[in-house]
């Protein structure tokens, strides 16, 4: 190897390196951009069921209604659906989530859940005069 493959490489290599290490080093404590605590609002037939605190620690919440039964699981500053009994299982495919605004919709239980900040209070996407 010539000296100047060693210098791309190792140019390569840092580069890749300075993007990756602020994402590594970041970690994910369960804030939001503005350091508020993230909850989960679960909704079920459009009417608030429950909302939870997103922690480390892995608790289960079992949803059941006439349409059928969902079983979410809420860990390491995350929820995501880990069992239903819906024909479709759509709902196990969302995986996952963990910031803001990202939901699990299941349409046929009726069952939505959405993480937001702890004071609710929504953020502005854009402004438009």
């Amino acid at each position: 190897m010539k000296r100047a493959d060693m210098l791309l490489i190792s140019v390569i290599l840092i580069a890749a390196l300075a993007f990756l290490a602020p994402r590594y080093f970041s970690g994910n404590d369960a804030k939001g951009k503005d350091g508020q605590e993230l909850v989960a609002n679960i909704a079920v037939d459009g009417k608030h069921y429950r909302t939870v605190k997103l922690t480390k620690e892995e608790q289960t919440i079992d949803i059941r209604t006439e349409h059928g039964y969902n079983i979410l699981k809420v860990h390491d500053y995350g929820v995501e659906m880990y069992e239903a009994d819906c024909p479709d299982q759509v709902c196990l495919g969302f995986g996952f989530i963990t910031r803001p605004k990202q939901t699990i919709v299941c349409l046929p239980h009726r069952v939505l859940v959405e993480i937001a900040s702890e004071a609710g209070e929504d953020e502005i996407d854009g402004f438009v005069q």
